[in-house]
C-alpha cells in the first residue's frame, strides 16, 4: 500500500470553473440567466460568453495572480465575471456597490487590480475611486452597459466621463475566441477569489481564498441545502457579498436558472417569484423581514425555499416569514469561511411542535456542514471547549477545507486569526446538549452591564416579538455607574393605530429578562442605518450611544 500514490490521472486541481463546461454540455439548450423582460441566456450561451472574455482579458496581459476587480450589482454580466476572470487565471475580486468612493479607492489602493469593470450606474463612483488613489498604475475601467435599464428608461450614470474607460464589457466578448482554452490553476491552492469583509466592527481585510476552497464550499452548499437539479434561483443576495455564498457556481453545478435583480424591491421580487416560479433564494434576516411585513405580504402560490445567514435571524422574524409560504434554512458562515457552513440541520420530529417552538429552534445556527471538518466553541482564556449546555459562552472557532488562506498583506492579522490549528471567528456562542451551536454576539458587541455580560442578540430576539416592532438594534451605551447599560434603536411598523412609547417598550422587556438586561433606553427611529452589505450598522449606533452618555435622552 505504501508504493500507491498521486499522479497526474487522480490528482488534478479541485476548481469549480469547470461547472460552468460541464453545464453547457449537460445543460447547453436550459436556461441559464434571465433578466428583465428581454434578456435570456443558454447554459450554451453563458459558457461561449465567459470563454471569451476570459480570453479577452488574456490578449491584455491578464494572468494568474493579477487582480480583476467588479463594481456591479447582480446583473448577467457580474454573473459571467465570476467565471471569466479567473478562467483567465486571474484573482476575481468583487467590490461592493454600496461603498463610497473613498473607501473604493482604499480596496483598490490595497488590491491594486489591473482591471476594473464597471456598471453604469456606478461610473461616477468608480471614476472619483480612481482619482483618489495615489498608485502609479491606477485599473484599467471596462464599462458594463445595461440595454435593459436603457430600454426601461433607468436614471443611467450619463454624466460619468466615458473617456476615463478604455474598454466596454460587449467589446470584450465581441473581440473573444470562443474556443479559448480556459487557464486551469496549476494548484488548488492557487488563489481564485479576493473578497473585503464587510467591516462592521473593524477596518475591511482583504480575504482571500483558493480554488479547493471555493470548489468545496460550492458543492457542499447545494448537498446541505438539499438544492435539486434545474432550480430556479432568484439573485437577492449581492453577488459581491462572499461571492454569494458560492451560489454562482454552485447553481452552474444543477444546471439552474439564475434570475438577476438590479436591486431588492419587495413588490418586484414578488412578481418575479410569481412569473419565473422561483424556487430558491438566499439572503440576510433583513430580506425576510422586508419581505414578511412589505403590503405584498400575501401567501405565495407555491413554498420558496429562502436561506439565511449574515446574522442571528429573530424567531419572530422567523415565523412570521414562514406564515406567508417561505421554508426558510438558516445557517452561518463568514467571508473568511467562503459561505454558510453551520446550519440548523431540522429534525422530522420538530415538525409535531407548536409553531412558536419551532421558531426557536430555527434560530439557532446548528451544526457543521458535511464539508466542514470541526466547529467548537472554546473558553478564550483556556482554550479549552466550553461545557454544552446552552448556556457556558465562548469563542466560534472552526476548521475546514473552505478556510481562506490568509488576509491579503496582513501577515499579523493572518497568524491572530489562524493559529493553533483553528480559526477563530471572534464570534461568541454557546453550544446546546444536543450538538447545536448557537451565536450569542460579536465579541465586540457583548454588553457589559454591572459586571454582567448581556448579549445584545438575545435582547433584540425579545424586542422582536413585540407586533409593533420591524427592526431593532441593541447596543451599550456608556453609564457612570453600571459601566455600560443595553440601548436598544427601534423602527416601528408602518400604519400603527398607537405608537408605544419607550417606557412601554422597556416595561414589555422587563416582562420577558432579566433585569439586567433591560434596555435602560429606548429610541425610535424610521429607518436604521445599514452598512455596505445591508446589516444594521451598529458601529453607527455605537456611535450615537456613545455621544449621548449619561445626558437625558429627549
Amino acid at each position: 500500500m505504501e508504493l500507491m500514490k498521486p499522479c497526474s490521472a487522480n490528482s488534478p486541481p479541485l476548481t469549480p470553473l469547470g461547472f460552468l463546461e460541464r453545464a453547457a454540455t449537460v445543460y447547453g439548450d436550459c436556461t441559464s440567466i434571465v433578466y428583465g423582460s428581454n434578456t435570456s441566456y443558454t447554459w450554451r450561451d453563458t459558457n461561449l460568453r465567459c470563454l471569451r472574455v476570459a480570453s479577452s482579458l488574456s490578449s491584455l496581459g491578464i494572468g494568474r495572480s493579477d487582480v480583476v476587480s467588479v463594481l456591479s450589482p447582480n446583473t448577467p454580466a457580474m454573473y459571467e465575471l465570476q467565471f471569466a476572470v479567473p478562467m483567465s487565471g486571474a484573482v476575481l475580486n468583487n467590490i461592493n456597490t454600496r461603498l463610497d468612493a473613498h473607501t473604493v479607492s482604499v480596496l483598490l489602493a490595497h488590491c491594486e487590480p489591473k482591471l476594473l469593470f464597471v456598471d453604469v450606474f456606478f461610473c461616477n463612483l468608480a471614476v472619483e475611486a480612481v482619482s483618489m488613489m495615489t498608485a502609479t498604475h491606477p485599473p484599467v475601467l471596462v464599462f458594463i452597459a445595461d440595454k435593459e435599464e436603457e430600454k426601461r428608461g433607468g436614471a443611467i450614470d450619463v454624466a460619468a466621463d466615458r473617456s476615463k474607460f478604455s474598454y466596454t464589457y460587449d467589446d470584450l466578448i465581441q473581440r473573444g475566441d470562443p474556443n479559448f482554452k480556459w487557464i486551469r490553476p496549476e494548484s488548488e491552492w492557487d488563489p481564485i477569489v479576493l473578497n473585503y469583509t464587510s467591516g462592521t466592527t473593524s477596518a475591511p481585510k482583504g480575504v482571500v481564498h483558493c480554488h479547493r476552497g471555493i470548489f468545496v464550499m460550492s458543492i457542499d452548499s447545494l448537498i446541505d441545502w438539499t438544492v435539486p437539479k434545474n432550480p430556479v434561483y432568484l439573485w437577492t443576495l449581492p453577488m459581491f457579498h462572499a461571492n454569494g455564498w458560492c451560489y454562482p457556481w454552485g447553481i452552474a453545478a444543477v444546471g439552474g436558472t439564475n434570475v438577476c435583480l438590479r436591486k431588492f424591491d419587495a413588490p418586484l421580487i414578488y412578481r418575479l417569484i410569481r412569473d419565473h416560479n422561483v424556487t430558491h433564494m438566499c439572503g440576510a434576516p433583513v430580506v425576510l423581514n422586508m419581505l414578511s411585513t412589505t403590503q405584498e405580504s400575501q401567501p405565495l402560490n407555491r413554498p420558496v425555499n429562502i436561506l439565511t445567514a449574515g446574522a442571528p435571524p429573530p424567531a419572530a422574524v422567523l415565523l412570521r416569514a414562514e406564515s406567508i409560504g417561505f421554508v426558510i434554512s438558516h445557517g452561518y458562515g463568514l467571508t473568511e469561511a467562503a459561505g454558510v457552513i453551520v446550519s440548523c440541520a431540522w429534525k422530522p420530529q420538530w415538525n409535531r411542535l407548536p409553531a412558536t417552538d419551532r421558531a426557536r429552534l430555527k434560530a439557532r445556527q446548528g451544526v457543521r456542514t458535511l464539508g466542514f471538518t470541526e466547529i467548537d466553541v472554546v473558553d478564550p482564556e483556556s482554550g479549552r471547549s466550553v461545557e454544552r449546555n446552552g448556556e457556558s459562552v465562548g469563542e466560534i472557532v472552526m476548521k475546514g477545507s473552505s478556510i481562506m488562506l490568509g488576509y491579503l498583506k496582513d501577515p499579523i492579522g493572518t497568524e491572530k486569526a489562524l493559529k493553533n490549528g483553528w480559526f477563530y471567528t471572534g464570534d461568541v456562542g454557546v453550544i446546546h446538549s444536543d450538538g447545536y451551536l448557537e451565536i450569542k454576539d460579536r465579541s465586540k458587541d457583548i454588553i457589559i452591564t454591572g459586571g454582567e455580560n448581556v448579549s445584545s442578540v438575545e435582547v433584540e430576539a425579545v424586542l422582536y416579538t413585540n407586533p409593533a416592532v420591524s427592526e431593532v438594534a441593541v447596543v451599550a451605551r456608556p453609564d457612570e455607574f453600571w459601566g455600560e447599560t443595553p440601548c436598544a434603536f427601534v423602527s416601528l411598523k408602518d400604519g400603527l393605530s398607537k405608537k408605544p412609547t419607550e417606557e412601554e417598550m422597556i416595561e414589555y422587556c422587563r416582562k420577558k429578562m432579566p433585569r439586567y438586561m433591560v434596555p435602560k433606553t429606548v429610541l425610535f427611529r424610521d429607518e436604521l442605518p445599514k452598512s455596505s452589505t445591508g446589516k444594521v450598522s451598529k458601529i453607527m449606533l455605537k456611535e450615537i450611544a456613545k455621544k449621548m452618555g449619561d445626558e437625558t435622552i429627549s
